[in-house]
């Protein structure tokens, strides 16, 4: 299965007519990745046709961003993004912005194969995290990130959300 499954995997750049299915992807990867630090009531507010709408936005950036998609038998399971820094006191100049995927693609290599299309080969980098995703945490030191000490409070879906900071 692993060796089929590898060739069905394809991770290209994100496109206009994906914008629905990311949004519908990336409205399931909020409820799977912050269940544990964000109430019910407010997960339940997350609207995938208000993210397709995002995703339009984010197909038509310039070059200056990478914004590539994963698809398994066709379907997104997965995104990635990175492009230029947005902090004021940014440590890099380049932002790894998101990478989500779908719970049932962890640990596949799915989640690399994003980061490696939306990332250079060690390319300098920094990216918010949430403080409690030790699982993105393990994946960031994989890649060479190291937290740096910053922290922020981000409001998020109504309520906060207090994420870290890794720079590589």
């Amino acid at each position: 299965m692993e060796a089929e499954l590898q060739t069905d995997i394809v991770v290209r750049p994100v496109r206009d007519v994906d914008a629905e299915a990311l949004g519908r992807v990336h409205a399931t990867c909020w409820h799977e990745t912050y269940d544990h630090v964000i109430s019910k009531a407010a997960l339940e507010r997350v609207s995938p046709k208000r993210l397709a709408e995002l995703w339009t936005h984010w197909a038509q950036q310039g070059d200056d961003f990478r914004i590539f998609a994963a698809l398994v038998g066709g379907e997104i399971v997965g995104f990635a993004g990175s492009g230029p820094a947005r902090d004021r006191d940014a440590p890099r100049n380049r932002e790894l912005y998101f990478i989500y995927l779908l719970d049932a693609w962890h640990g596949t290599g799915i989640g690399q194969k994003l980061f490696d299309a939306v990332a250079e080969d060690g390319e300098s980098l920094y990216l918010w995290v949430a403080e409690d995703n030790p699982r993105a945490h393990r994946f960031y030191t994989r890649n060479g990130f190291a937290l740096d000490g910053a922290s922020h409070t981000e409001p998020f879906l109504g309520e906060t959300l207090t994420e870290v900071r890794f720079v590589r």
